[in-house]
């Protein structure tokens, strides 16, 4: 996939950080990403690494802290930070959602589920709508999340609700406006196994049926296999590898994307898994080249002072490291 008429999302070398009390955390360096119409996508790594601070930025949210330094980010070919306010609340009225990791902190404890499922079709919805008609929306989405008694949930307060249906209610809601793309950052962190299988399964059923692109955020990388059609490795603020989703699994060319997929426990396995050595470094005062350096077993003097490129290691497959240079 390299026609860029079919690209959806292009973010193109985006640098930003957070001004904090000790000074500038230099957070996201030079990330680009592509995704195609139709895609789904995942981004792996640590806690940390900026993953959802990337996805913040692509949906114009960032805290008032954040500072961006440079870089595009192309929604259908229109820069999203160089347009107003006015035109990103459209967007996010029509074309984008996100479901975020917390079901609980995502929904208001005092008011009931009617009542945000209600202001948020009237705030995406271009035409004044009876409340008939949000009523009726409102349980349509709601049988597509694949809740039972949608009256019921909708009469319920968000503590009535188990953890599982909750994030129901969250997808529900971005239903509303996710006719492009969704993005879903972690959406199992918080429920146990079985239901957070249920949930990915929800999710795939959901995309596959309306053909739009998701991008999925992950620790469970089990799961991102079984979901996604190609997958971006971030460390440290930077996409160390990117390339279709077996190749990645099965043939990992970047050190940090190895150390990752070996410190995956498994069932039956003679061993516990070691980790990765060492920590991730200081945002305060990153490595000048490389960021992995300070944790890398194979790293090179070069790897100290110049930062790495893109190099093609495979059918498109391409890893951040000087020993493909």
């Amino acid at each position: 996939m390299t026609n860029n008429v079919n690209k959806l999302l292009e973010v193109k070398n985006l640098t930003l950080g957070y001004k904090v009390y000790e000074g500038y955390l230099k957070v996201i360096n030079n990330v680009s990403l592509d995704l195609y119409y139709g895609e789904k996508i995942g981004l792996i790594g640590e806690s940390g690494c900026g993953k959802t601070t990337t996805m913040k930025a692509i949906m114009g949210i960032l805290p008032s802290n954040a500072v961006i330094q440079g870089g595009e980010i192309l929604y259908k070919g229109v820069d999203l930070l160089k347009i107003s306010k006015k035109e990103m609340d459209k967007i996010r009225k029509k074309n984008i959602s996100m479901i975020f990791q917390d079901p609980a902190l995502a929904l208001n404890p005092v008011f009931k589920i009617r009542e945000q499922f209600y202001d948020k079709i009237k705030y995406c919805s271009e035409n004044k709508l009876t409340r008939t008609e949000v009523h009726n929306l409102s349980i349509k989405f709601l049988k597509d999340a694949a809740l039972p008694e949608p009256d019921r949930i909708l009469d319920s307060y968000p503590f009535q609700l188990s953890g599982g249906m909750k994030q129901r209610v969250i997808i529900g809601m971005s239903l509303v406006s996710a006719n492009e793309l969704l993005i879903a950052d972690e959406p199992g962190t918080s429920l146990d196994v079985t239901i957070e299988d249920q949930i990915m399964r929800l999710l795939k059923s959901i995309v596959d049926q309306k053909g739009i692109s998701i991008i999925l955020i992950s620790h469970a990388l089990g799961t991102v296999r079984k979901f996604v059609d190609r997958v971006y490795v971030m460390y440290a603020g930077t996409i160390v590898e990117f390339g279709p989703t077996q190749e990645i699994f099965s043939n990992p060319k970047h050190p940090y994307t190895a150390l990752l997929l070996s410190s995956v426990p498994r069932l039956g396995g003679k061993e516990v898994s070691k980790g990765i050595p060492g920590v991730v470094p200081n945002y305060l005062n990153p490595p000048k080249g490389c960021r992995f350096v300070t944790r890398c077993p194979y790293k090179m003097d070069i790897c100290e002072y110049e930062t790495p490129k893109m190099y093609e290691v495979g059918k498109d497959h391409y890893a951040a490291c000087f020993h493909y240079k």
